[in-house]
């Protein structure tokens, strides 16, 4: 059974991927190639064994059965490493879109093609919801009008309910 969205959730969540859905980063930390453990994990060429964070798999189900549109970004000096991963970890199915480059975060979300959320997605700002563990990228994904979401170690699912919360609070007002 499909969960429908509710009309006061988000139309697209835009998740970092370092220190956000995983506990590391991945242009210093893990070396590809990776390969699947079959389990939702994977290991590296060092037969480093990577996981998501506890609750990052089970959230993204879930709004994956509302259908909200999901996205990622990562400005990764190592593109190619994190769109493997997220292939490796099974992942890549989850995300309607990915902008995954160095640079600004602001480039990910800006209106004008290349910087493609807003473009690709149709959404407004003000309908989408953002989490990121670094304070500059909150500040400056914020002030597009996007509701922003820091998460100190990385996304729970607490954290995900109180930028919920706070997205359908400021909604209200």
């Amino acid at each position: 059974m499909t969960l429908a969205r509710r009309r006061n959730e988000p139309e697209l969540i835009v998740f970092d991927l370092d220190y956000t859905l995983w506990p590391f980063w991945v242009d210093t930390h893990v070396s590809p190639p990776f390969k699947s453990d079959g389990k939702g994990g994977a290991y590296d060429r060092n037969n480093y064994h990577i996981e998501l964070y506890p609750d990052v798999r089970d959230l993204l189900n879930e709004l994956a059965e509302k259908e909200i549109k999901l996205a990622a970004a990562s400005r990764t000096e190592a593109p190619a490493a994190a769109h493997d991963l997220l292939k490796e970890l099974n992942m890549d199915n989850y995300f309607h879109y990915k902008e995954i480059y160095p640079g600004s975060k602001t480039a990910h979300f800006k209106s004008k093609l290349p910087f493609r959320f807003r473009a690709m997605s149709g959404v407004r700002y003000i309908d989408m919801l953002f989490f990121d563990d670094e304070q500059r990228n909150i500040t400056d994904i914020s002030r597009l009008g996007v509701t922003c979401a820091l998460v100190h170690t990385g996304l729970t699912r607490h954290a995900f309910h109180t930028a919920m919360d706070e997205f359908i609070r400021t909604r209200q007002t």
